[in-house]
């Protein structure tokens, strides 16, 4: 037997307490219950969607099915393929309203944090309020303006009510005070660059983060709302996927048959979301990495 030999970076380590390891635990425990809560549901969706009308309420909750491939060939015929008109439409809210959104939150934000101009706070506080008032709130309202312009029932009573995000603005405000350096903006400005370029080709490649934040923050919530779909429009042609599922979901109480279509609709309608995250996760993580390399 070798005798035990004491370094002196082992003996200056000190003694890991049991306590110390069991309260680590707790953060672990915390994350994985929300974790459980949150992947739960979508597992439920995932194996509901894989029943037929007839294994749907017989089989247990999570066992998988037999009749996705039937479900997704039911849903695709249901009314000559409605179901794929409401994704395009939840498409083109999401899409071009985020993109719009984020292109006013970079132009609001930009002047906001790198320009000093009378008003500035008191614009910037009337942003802040905006920001705590529930978007609930403004959807009567912005149905009775929109009526009395014509457009209610309309793509641009969706598109419109979009466009302005508060907390994009006040997002992109803070961002572009801490990552663009007024030192470069006034380097630029000395160069002869116009303020249009300026902000084109200098500030907003430095905000991109957040201005990805800005659009993805803003196309979870219009794909997901529902009120204001709810409020404006009365074609169900241009109905998105929360309203026309919504429809289904009603006429299920009449014709249980319509179920499995809601529930395959509903794994469909999470899709995109996802694809989505991924795809701009990997923006982020570029963006982090080319920080590192220029720090």
């Amino acid at each position: 037997m070798t005798p035990l030999t004491l370094t002196a970076d082992t003996a200056a380590k000190p003694p890991v307490k049991s306590g110390a390891r069991r309260t680590a635990w707790v953060p672990t425990l915390v994350l994985i219950l929300g974790a459980l809560y949150c992947l739960v549901p979508i597992a439920w969706v995932v194996m509901a969607a894989t029943k037929d009308r007839s294994e749907l309420f017989s089989t247990f909750t999570f066992a998988p099915g037999t009749g996705f491939f039937d479900n997704l060939s039911e849903l695709t015929a249901y009314r000559d393929g409605i179901y794929w008109t409401w994704m395009g439409n939840s498409a083109l809210y999401a899409g071009f309203g985020a993109l719009l959104s984020a292109a006013v939150s970079a132009g609001g934000g930009y002047a906001l944090g790198r320009f000093a101009f009378r008003g500035r706070e008191f614009i910037f506080k009337l942003i802040l309020a905006g920001v705590l008032v529930p978007s609930i709130v403004l959807t009567v309202p912005q149905y009775l303006l929109l009526s009395k312009m014509g457009m209610a029932d309309s793509y641009w009573s969706m598109l419109l009510p979009s466009i302005l995000s508060p907390y994009g603005v006040y997002l992109v405000r803070i961002y572009a005070a801490a990552a663009v350096p007024a030192e470069l903006l006034e380097a630029a400005r000395m160069d002869g660059a116009s303020e249009w370029r300026i902000f084109s080709r200098i500030a907003v490649p430095m905000m991109m983060p957040g201005l990805i934040t800005v659009f993805l923050f803003q196309f979870v919530a219009i794909w997901n709302n529902f009120l204001l779909p709810y409020v404006m429009l009365a074609d169900d042609t241009k109905f998105p996927l929360t309203l026309g599922l919504y429809t289904l979901l009603a006429q299920g109480a009449s014709q249980p048959a319509l179920y499995t279509l809601v529930i395959t609709g509903c794994l469909l309608a999470i899709i995109p979301l996802i694809a989505l995250f991924l795809v701009i996760q990997r923006f982020w993580s570029l963006d982090l990495l080319s920080g590192s390399v220029k720090a």
